[in-house]
């Protein structure tokens, strides 16, 4: 629909920058611009209003709202902010959130998974070493977001499981085809997720812990090196 590709647009033009906040938008302006009915228009910032993105107020417009206004696990800020300049500052906030909660995840996982969840957990890291010999980075990242949902839903906590979308774009974001800042391809890292997968279809919450921390972990110190290489 049209009204999407203008939030598509608005939308990625806000959380990149290009709009700043307080910045006005003037809705003639954005439909000729955008070559969209000022009613297009209109329906599209409802949704930006919506996500946090914009204020509209009477006599004033339609204004660009600060970055501490939007709605931070919105997945379509969140999608285009791993889109952006600062993919990786984000990726470093995003490994930080979970490793205070994916942890927890696994520990619950450990005392609720149910024979389903461990046997898909045990395919999600069989796929991922295939797809890591294979040098197949976008089925890795699809694999490894796969393995933490499992995780998440496993767990049996609702809160948790909604961290879904989140991490799906993490994994999706951080697997690259470079070593030297990507060790989530490494064989020994599978290996983990693989521990991870056992020490919850045994109920040890405590080696699911431990062993989902590393992950974390190492995707945290991922993104700071990347963060680095992009600074140089």
């Amino acid at each position: 629909m049209l009204h999407d590709s203008v939030i598509e647009r608005c939308g990625t033009d806000i959380v990149t920058g290009v709009l700043p906040a307080g910045y006005r938008i003037g809705t003639d302006e954005a439909a000729a611009r955008l070559g969209v009915s000022r009613t297009v228009v209109r329906e599209a910032v409802r949704v930006l209003e919506s996500m946090g993105l914009v204020t509209v107020r009477q006599r004033v417009g339609i204004t660009v709202a600060p970055e501490d206004q939007w709605s931070p696990f919105d997945a379509r800020i969140l999608r285009w902010r791993l889109a952006g300049s600062d993919a990786h500052r984000h990726l470093q906030d995003l490994a930080e959130l979970r490793m205070e909660t994916e942890p927890l995840a696994a520990r619950l996982a450990a005392r609720h998974a149910t024979a389903q969840h461990g046997a898909a957990l045990t395919a999600a890291v069989a796929a991922m070493a295939t797809a890591a010999r294979s040098a197949d980075w976008p089925a890795l990242a699809a694999w490894d977001a796969e393995f933490h949902r499992i995780v998440l839903t496993a767990s049996g906590n609702r809160l948790i499981m909604g961290l879904g979308p989140i991490v799906a774009d993490a994994a999706v974001a951080r697997v690259t085809p470079d070593p030297t800042i990507d060790r989530c391809s490494d064989p020994a890292m599978i290996s983990v997720h693989g521990t991870v997968a056992a020490a919850i279809q045994a109920g040890e919450p405590d080696a699911a812990e431990r062993a989902m921390r590393t992950i974390i972990d190492v995707g945290r110190v991922t993104a700071v090196a990347a963060d680095r290489r992009t600074a140089a």
